[in-house]
């Protein structure tokens, strides 16, 4: 056997082995108690349009690829969903304090008005995570009418 082929067949067990380290996935199987759409008359293309652009990276239940359990992709994937969480948890929301709540609403405009939310990389492989420009307004104004109603 050649040193390359050595390698090559290094690599290969190696990549299987990498297969069995495997990071908890984030699925909750029902929807949390503190969800910020839990029993609200939020309106349905205010959620739909959330969920489907937030709710992977930033709730407990994220739906997962087919390539998610393929490592080292999964390990990336765990540490995106990770790191989502704890800037902002949907699930969570009630378990936030008011002004947290507050700053999270201002948050949401800010990132889809300057478009940096969902990931650009998120979006080429997510294409119901792109929101239209009138997807973007009625979430942008949403948040804006929940901060202003928590504010009186």
């Amino acid at each position: 056997m050649t040193r390359f082929q050595k390698i090559i067949l290094a690599l290969v067990i190696l990549f299987g082995l990498i297969q069995f380290i495997r990071p908890d996935q984030n699925i909750e199987a029902n929807q949390s108690r503190n969800d910020i759409f839990y029993k609200t008359d939020t309106p349905i293309a205010v959620s739909t349009s959330i969920k489907a652009a937030c709710y992977d990276c930033h709730s407990n239940n994220t739906v997962y690829p087919w390539y998610a359990s393929v490592a080292p992709v999964s390990w990336i994937l765990a540490n995106h969903v990770n790191e989502g969480k704890e800037h902002l948890n949907f699930s969570e929301w009630t378990v936030y304090s008011a002004e947290k709540r507050q700053k999270y609403l201002l948050e949401i405009v800010d990132v889809i008005e300057n478009d940096e939310m969902p990931l650009k990389p998120y979006q080429l492989l997510h294409k119901d995570a792109m929101l239209s420009p009138d997807q973007k307004e009625l979430v942008m104004r949403w948040a804006r009418d929940q901060k202003a109603a928590a504010e009186e």
